[in-house]
């Protein structure tokens, strides 16, 4: 869709509203689920939405990644049962209660937002564990659309209760390669494992470097504060349908470059032979679009390990021209852009910021931007008000916060 106008925002240099109290969302979720189902739930988890710092579609290359856990997470109060029944229900879509039977779960058959959920039963009970069936009752602060992986955030907050309820013994690789298999198997997204492996693995405080061929990670210190730095998400809200399907077109030409090259993968294709790589391909005649995807996976998985040698050498105000390069590359290569992503990182360099790139799957969802602590107000204002010039609806602008991964709550007393 297009971009909407809306009323004028207050002023960015005001800090966003806080988050709600975890604990307190936990004991409302707990009265609630009571409410619902008729007992008391026998816990309460939560497992965070995420936003990608660098490291694009290199994911199912079997390529590098480097996202951070969002201190916005999805929540579920969640029962045992042992008859056979999945009962799924979430405060944040309108509607009653979604009523499943375990045994008669299977890939592509609907249920909306139910689908990501019951697609980790499904793949549970694929994978040969006992889930005998579950009430389940989730709430989310993730935002929807934003490209900040609130589906994931369902998924591995569902993995992960069930692993601790039924006693599954499953460790948090394992919990996030469950929740990309309903996502690919059973809802049928075509997506990496990046985004199930951030809510999973991220740890407070750090960002996750993650070789997704065989899952070996690596958190990285990201003290943003204590270099004077921030980093800004702004959600664009906007979504446009350009995005439907488009992923899955460049996964095919992903992978038909590698087969155009004799790789398995674009991983693969080191960064030093990427020009030569590139000729070949021309000169085979393979389609333009393909070359130009080859070109954004391979310099994009250079960009991660530019970004890690900053970090560790700590010298993070110099990632700022990557970002900026990797969104140059998601603009004109990979083509995923669009006017409003383009727009908050022309306004925020305008304004100073260190660097800029869309972030997620693009066509809408988010952007990043690396701030001074000190510029992070007037060039939130900037992009804000290039938006409202443009005709567009103010975008959601929030510093990111390195956050813990999925977890299991303290038990709070139920909400009065």
């Amino acid at each position: 869709m297009t971009g909407r106008t809306g009323p004028t925002a207050p002023s960015a240099t005001t800090a966003p509203p806080a988050l709600p109290d975890e604990r307190a969302v936990a004991a409302g979720l707990v009265t609630s689920f009571t409410g619902l189902y008729g007992r008391a739930p026998e816990g309460v988890w939560a497992a965070p939405g995420r936003v990608n710092l660098i490291g694009e579609y290199t994911d199912f290359n079997d390529g590098f990644v480097m996202p951070l856990a969002l201190p916005h997470a999805a929540l579920a109060a969640v029962a045992r049962r042992t008859d056979g029944e999945l009962r799924l229900h979430s405060t944040d879509v309108p509607g009653g209660v979604v009523s499943l039977r375990v045994d008669e779960l299977a890939p592509h058959s609907g249920h909306g937002w139910a689908a990501y959920p019951a697609g980790v039963v499904w793949a549970l009970r694929e994978a040969g564990h006992p889930v005998t069936g579950a009430d389940i009752q989730l709430t989310s602060t993730v935002p929807v659309g934003a490209g900040l992986s609130s589906s994931a955030a369902l998924e591995v907050v569902t993995a992960l209760a069930l692993n601790d309820l039924f006693g599954l013994g499953l460790g948090a690789p394992g919990l996030a390669v469950l929740g990309q298999r309903a996502e690919n198997a059973f809802v049928g997204v075509p997506c990496g494992v990046m985004d199930q492996m951030a809510s999973a693995c991220c740890t407070d405080g750090h960002a996750l470097y993650l070789d997704t061929r065989d899952l070996t990670q690596r958190q990285v210190p990201f003290d943003l504060a204590a270099h004077g730095l921030q980093l800004l998400v702004v959600d664009t809200r906007v979504k446009h349908a350009l995005g439907d399907g488009a992923y899955a077109e460049r996964r095919a030409g992903c992978e038909a470059g590698a087969r155009a090259l004799g790789v398995p993968t674009l991983r693969d294709l080191p960064y030093e032979g990427l020009d030569a790589a590139l000729r070949e391909l021309e000169a085979a005649g393979v389609d333009e679009s393909v070359v130009r995807y080859v070109r954004h996976v391979v310099s994009d998985n250079h960009r991660v390990e530019q970004i890690i040698a900053l970090l560790d050498g700590g010298d993070i105000r110099a990632a700022g021209p990557v970002l900026d390069d990797g969104h140059r590359s998601l603009r004109d290569d990979l083509r995923v852009s669009c006017p409003e992503l383009d727009l908050v990182a022309g306004a925020a360099k305008a304004a100073g910021a260190l660097g800029a790139r869309m972030t997620g799957g693009g066509f809408g969802g988010s952007a990043i931007v690396l701030v001074e602590r000190e510029a992070a107000g007037p060039v939130a204002d900037a992009v804000t008000g290039a938006f409202l010039s443009a005709g567009h609806a103010a975008p959601g602008i929030f510093p990111a916060v390195p956050s813990a991964g999925a977890r299991r709550l303290e038990p709070a007393e139920p909400a009065a």
